[in-house]
């Protein structure tokens, strides 16, 4: 008896283990890796620079405008979260649905860009200023397509009622990333600016 109560008293409980959504996991590994390839890009924009035969030009307008769009697109994206947690199906419908016409806007806007750019005599080759200005634009703009396919899945999911209060991982999901979008455009801005 003894035995039995001692045998007892050196048995530990588990530990509880961390889990996560294995969905959110690669979702956090993907930005872990977007942040890596856009900081060594950064450092390397910095190097070049500072060897000289650097062309100087000024940002054309629309990126200050295109920069306003994805910031309201942002809130639009916290929008339809806050919708899908007190089960606002049709406020969802309408937040997600603005946000990918903002985000296709700001694609639109960066593409007109690029054109002001070309008017002005700044082209992906020749200067390294100009092609690292269209690489880190258009590196952006590509994981902004890969946002509004994440936003579709989302969207669909919306008008299935799969999102709803008790079901909020793919919308979290898809805010967290394009809330990171958003935030990696304002670093790619205020740095364009600073160091251009």
């Amino acid at each position: 008896m003894e035995n039995v109560q001692q045998y007892k008293l050196n048995i530990e409980e588990p530990k509880a283990t961390l889990a996560m959504d294995p969905s959110k996991f690669i979702l956090w590994l993907f930005l872990v890796s977007i942040i890596m390839l856009f900081a060594s890009q950064s450092s390397a924009y910095l190097v070049r620079r500072a060897e000289g035969n650097w062309l100087e030009f000024e940002m054309p307008r629309i990126f200050w405008y295109s920069t306003a769009v994805l910031v309201i697109s942002s809130a639009a994206m916290q929008w339809a979260y806050f919708a899908a947690k007190k089960d606002l199906f049709n406020q969802l419908k309408i937040a997600i649905s603005i946000t990918f016409v903002l985000g296709l806007a700001f694609l639109w806007m960066q593409f007109e860009g690029w054109k002001q750019l070309v008017d002005m005599n700044v082209y992906f080759v020749g200067n390294p200023s100009g092609s690292f200005f269209y690489v880190f634009t258009g590196l952006h703009g590509f994981h902004i397509i890969s946002g509004l396919i994440v936003l579709l899945y989302s969207w669909a999911a919306a008008f299935k009622l799969r999102v709803h209060a008790k079901n909020l991982r793919r919308i979290q999901i898809c805010v967290t990333y394009w809330h990171f979008l958003d935030i990696l455009w304002l670093y790619l801005f205020v740095f364009l600016l600073t160091f251009n």
